[in-house]
This record gives C-alpha cells, sequence and structure tokens, in this order.
C-alpha cells in the first residue's frame, strides 16, 4: 500500500506512511465526536424513564468532562499527523524533484520551459499541501469513520440504516463521474496557467527590446488576453466542480428526510421505539455533515490528478546513469560513427567521425546549423547518442556517470551564467573547496584583477543578477577563471571573444591561451582566424564532417574551410560608403 500511495501521490515513503497516519487520526478525530452523541442517548433515555437519577448526574458531568478531552486530544493528534507531517513533507517532495531534475539529461529540458518546471516545483507542491493536510486525510478519515458507525447502526437496526445509508453511494457516485469532467477542466485550466506565465516571464525577461521597438502596448494587449484565460477558465472550474458537489450535497440531504419517513411508519406500526428513532436523527445529523465536507474533499483529491501527473513526469523521467569510476586512459576525445536527433525523425549528426588528440587543439568549424556545438555537448555528455559512440581515453561515455565524467571537463561558454553574489563566490563555482588564495590566483590568470581590484568592494564586489553591473568581456574573464579553478584535463569552448571588442578579445584571448596549455582542446570557431594555430580543424556542414585536417592543408585543398576564410576576409575589409 504504502509503494502504491508513492506513486499515486508522488510521495517519498515517509510521506506515505505519514498521510496512512493522517488518515488514521481522522478517523479517531471524527469517531471522538460521536461520543456525545451516545452520552445524549444515554441522558434522554434517563428522561423519558422518569428523569436522572441522582448517582448518575456525575457519571453525565464525568462524561462530558470526557468527551471534551477525548476530542481536544483527538484533535491535537489529528493536526500534528497532518499540518506538521504535510510541510516536511512538502519540502522533501521539492528537494527530490530538485535532484532530479539535476540528474536529467538537457533532452528533457529542451522541451519544457522555465516558467513550467518552477511551476511544478513551487506551485505544484503548494496544492499538495493543502491536499495532503486538508482534503485526502479528511476524506479518508469521513469514509472510514462512516463505515464504522453504518455497521453499528445496521447491527441496532437495519431498517433505519439503510434509510440513512442509501444516499451514499448515489452521493459519492456522483462526484466519482465527474473525474474525467474535472480532470479535462483543470488540464486546459494548467495550460492556460501556463501561456500564462510564459507571457509575463517573456515580458519581463524582454521588457528592454519591447521599449526600444515602441511594442509594449501591443505586447501587453496580448498578455492582458492570456491573464483574461487563466480568469475564464478558473471560473468555468469552479462551475464544473459545484456542479457535481452541490448536486450531489443535495442527495445526501434526502437521507435526513428518509430517515425521518421510515422512522415515522415504523412508531405507527409499533415495531421500533420511540429512543432508536431519536438516536437515528441524532447520528444522521451528526453523520452528514463530515460527509458534505468528503464530498468537496473527493473533489478536490480528483483534481490534484493533474498536479501530481506533472511532478510523474519529472520523477518518472529516465535519468542519465554509468559508473561513478573513471576508467580512461589518456583524455583523447574519439566520435566513432555519431548519430544524433533532438526530435525524432530530425537528424541534427549523421556519422560522424573525427579524433580530438589530447595536448592539441581541435577546431570545429562550419556554416550555422552544421552541428558545432551539438557535437561539443556530446563530448560532455549533456545529451546521448542514437548511434555510435563517444569515448575518453577509451572509456565510453555513455557507461559513465555523467557527473563523474564532467570531473574531467572545464567548459566556457559563449554565453556566460553567473549568480548574484561576490566576484570571488562566481569564480569558486569551479572548485567550491578552493581557498581565496587559489580563486584568487585562477582570477590573476584570467585577468580579472584587471578589472575586479578597481570596484568598491574589491574582489567582495557583488556583482548582481547574472552579473548585470559587469560589461560582457567581464563576464567572460569570470567564466575563463572557473576552468582555470577547476584545472581539468579538456577544455570545451565556445568561443568567448565572438562578440566582443578588440581590447577585450585580446585580454580573453591572452587568457584562454595560458588554460589550454598541455590539455585535450575541443573549441568551437565563428571567426576562423582565431583557430588558425589550431592542430586540427574539423569542418561540420549539415551534420557531416566536410572536410578535416590542419589549417594550411585544408586552404590547399580549396573546399569549404577554404571558402569560409575567403569570404570572411573579405567581410573585414569591408567598409560603410
Amino acid at each position: 500500500m504504502i509503494k502504491r500511495l508513492q506513486k499515486q501521490y508522488a510521495l517519498s515513503q515517509q510521506g506515505a506512511k505519514d498521510l496512512v497516519k493522517g488518515c488514521l487520526a481522522c478517523v479517531l478525530q471524527n469517531l471522538s465526536f460521536m461520543f456525545p452523541v451516545g452520552l445524549l442517548f444515554f441522558l434522554v433515555s434517563d428522561l423519558l424513564n422518569g428523569g436522572v437519577p441522582g448517582e448518575k448526574i456525575s457519571f453525565y458531568v464525568i462524561g462530558c468532562v470526557v468527551c471534551i478531552g477525548l476530542i481536544l486530544l483527538t484533535t491535537y493528534i489529528q493536526y500534528n499527523a497532518t499540518y506538521f507531517a504535510t510541510y516536511t513533507e512538502s519540502g522533501v517532495r521539492r528537494i527530490t524533484l530538485a535532484e532530479q531534475l539535476r540528474k536529467l539529461p538537457l533532452s528533457f529540458f529542451g522541451k519544457k520551459d522555465l516558467a513550467d518546471l518552477t511551476s511544478t516545483i513551487m506551485a505544484d507542491c503548494t496544492f499538495l499541501e493543502q491536499s495532503f493536510s486538508h482534503f485526502i486525510p479528511e476524506l479518508a478519515g469521513s469514509i472510514l469513520s462512516t463505515i464504522l458507525i453504518s455497521i453499528n447502526l445496521l447491527l441496532l437496526d437495519w431498517r433505519m440504516a439503510l434509510a440513512a445509508l442509501w444516499v451514499m453511494p448515489i452521493a459519492f457516485g456522483i462526484v466519482g463521474f465527474s473525474a474525467k469532467v474535472q480532470e479535462a477542466l483543470n488540464q486546459k485550466a494548467m495550460d492556460v496557467k501556463m501561456a500564462c506565465a510564459d507571457g509575463i516571464q517573456e515580458c519581463i525577461e524582454t521588457v528592454r527590446d519591447l521599449k526600444a521597438s515602441n511594442a509594449e502596448a501591443e505586447y501587453m494587449k496580448g498578455l492582458e488576453k492570456k491573464i483574461r484565460a487563466v480568469e475564464r477558465r478558473s471560473i468555468l472550474n469552479e462551475f464544473g466542480l459545484a456542479a457535481f458537489v452541490v448536486s450531489a450535497s443535495l442527495v445526501l440531504k434526502f437521507g435526513i428526510a428518509t430517515v425521518a419517513l421510515v422512522g415515522s411508519i415504523l412508531l405507527i406500526q409499533g415495531s421500533l421505539e420511540v429512543i432508536t428513532f431519536f438516536l437515528f436523527l441524532l447520528v444522521v445529523s451528526r453523520l452528514y455533515d463530515p460527509l458534505q465536507s468528503a464530498l468537496q474533499n473527493l473533489a478536490a483529491v480528483i483534481s490534484t490528478r493533474t498536479n501530481i501527473a506533472r511532478m510523474n513526469e519529472i520523477l518518472d523521467h529516465p535519468i542519465q546513469q554509468g559508473s561513478s569510476r573513471l576508467s580512461n586512459k589518456g583524455y583523447d576525445i574519439v566520435f566513432d560513427h555519431v548519430g544524433f536527433a533532438y526530435n525524432a525523425g530530425e537528424a541534427v549528426l549523421k556519422d560522424v567521425s573525427f579524433t580530438a588528440k589530447q595536448g592539441a587543439v581541435t577546431a570545429l568549424v562550419g556554416p550555422s546549423g552544421g552541428g558545432k556545438t551539438t557535437v561539443s555537448r556530446l563530448a560532455a555528455r549533456f545529451w546521448d547518442v542514437n548511434q555510435g559512440r563517444i569515448t575518453v581515453g577509451g572509456m565510453d561515455i555513455s557507461k559513465t556517470d555523467p557527473e563523474t565524467l564532467l570531473a574531467l571537463f572545464s567548459i566556457v561558454f559563449q554565453d556566460v551564467t553567473l549568480f548574484d553574489n561576490t566576484i570571488l563566490e562566481n569564480i569558486r563555482i569551479g572548485n567550491k573547496d578552493a581557498t581565496d588564495e587559489q580563486v584568487l590566483a585562477a582570477a590573476r590568470l584570467a585577468n580579472v584583477d584587471e578589472f575586479a581590484e578597481k570596484l568598491p568592494d574589491g574582489w567582495n564586489t557583488n556583482i548582481g543578477e547574472n552579473g548585470c553591473t559587469l560589461s560582457g568581456g567581464e563576464r567572460q574573464r569570470i567564466s575563463i577563471a572557473r576552468a582555470f579553478l577547476k584545472n581539468a584535463p579538456i577544455i570545451l569552448l565556445d568561443e568567448a571573444s565572438a562578440s566582443l571588442d578588440v581590447e577585450n578579445e585580446t585580454l580573453i584571448q591572452t587568457a584562454i591561451s595560458r588554460l589550454i596549455a598541455d590539455k585535450t582542446v575541443l573549441v568551437i570557431a565563428h571567426r576562423l582566424r582565431t583557430v588558425a594555430g589550431a592542430d586540427k580543424i574539423v569542418v561540420l556542414s549539415e551534420g557531416t564532417v566536410a572536410e578535416e585536417g590542419r589549417p594550411d592543408e585544408l586552404k590547399q585543398k580549396n573546399g569549404l574551410y577554404a571558402r569560409m576564410v575567403q569570404m570572411q576576409t573579405e567581410s573585414q575589409n569591408w567598409r560603410l560608403g
């Protein structure tokens, strides 16, 4: 049962156990509310038989105190078993989702956007907090306690029991049959919410471009439509839910009428005692209140399926696995007849084979869309190949744990990601255990000291979200400093100086020259002059290796590489006017 609950509600093992405890606590609380009914029954029975004897007064006083004590105790237990346990499980669930995301291949993120994943971790988890603290335990508690009470009613008088209970399966059946309708409504509501969240995030991220193009007003019209769509869907959801819950609640009310009607007939016939009739009226008046809440809780539990499905999509997604031990002999990178597609039927690489030698610089060049970036990402196992294999020092990377494999790589991306922290801590990302002296040494090799020591707080200056207070060249130098600090034997470079001014380009190329010494280097080159001294050029075109060799050899072949060099030379000589 525990495993089934884990799967059905995206819970940890402890969370599933706590859910069971919460349900049992709700059963105890509901049963405790029936004790005053029993006490009242005995009191009325005594009154009908000539009054309350003096010796029984203390019994009823003590009984009242015991009932109050039981209700307080069971309520305390129920509160701890549901609310406190729920908040603990909510934290565990968010951490579990984050850990799972860390292990997923980048192919998963290519099909998801940031707003969607953020909503799953935050909004969906928050909704389930409410479900596990309110809806599910109270629903289970109501059903189980009702079953126990119903058994006793049937033993007391099956005719009156049937008059009281016949409405229950009909009421719950109405809400149960609404499941497919609710799921469809919830899915549509989730779709418009995600579209709205995407629109808001896009608006914030592109506000500079919108202002520059005077497009804010037009964009806001589209965003307003998305917000109104969320509003309309929320109203439709409420109406869809209410139609079933209200109908079921109305059916439930017929139970009181049938108990009164059947009881009256049986009293007239003389086959039912007045005190038993009174007891049934007391019980059903107490019995239907929690059941009415249970109907609402059942509808709410059904609506959680959409949120749980979104979580399970993350939790059930296959992760990249492999050996946590490195078995490579050297650091040659070999692509052996590699084929790859991001989406089925859309091949990006076709039968790609080449070797990037240890101690040499191998440059990947070619037209845009030729597969250069894909090759570099596959080398670090950001994705897994569809055919062929990639080895590092003879070790098949598809059989190596990704995090273990990445210990061999230092990567400098063209688009740098920095954190809202100090310069020192941003560089320390390269090696979290590095001392300040080691961080500073790496920073100086990357020429970060050239600007860091001029800042108000020096190395401890906070650089803002994604380094917003720094220039593009300064941000790139911090990225290169990370690579120096990591000091991995393999360097992947997505040409870091492609969009920088001449001064920054010179500083960064100097830093890169220091970084790549005596390492296996795979560099994506956009400016061919920056790789004129490379040991090997691999020209990628339309997902295949069109040419490979030394730069001088490829120029003499007068093929694609030679034409690209000629075109870039001509573009450099272009002048206005």
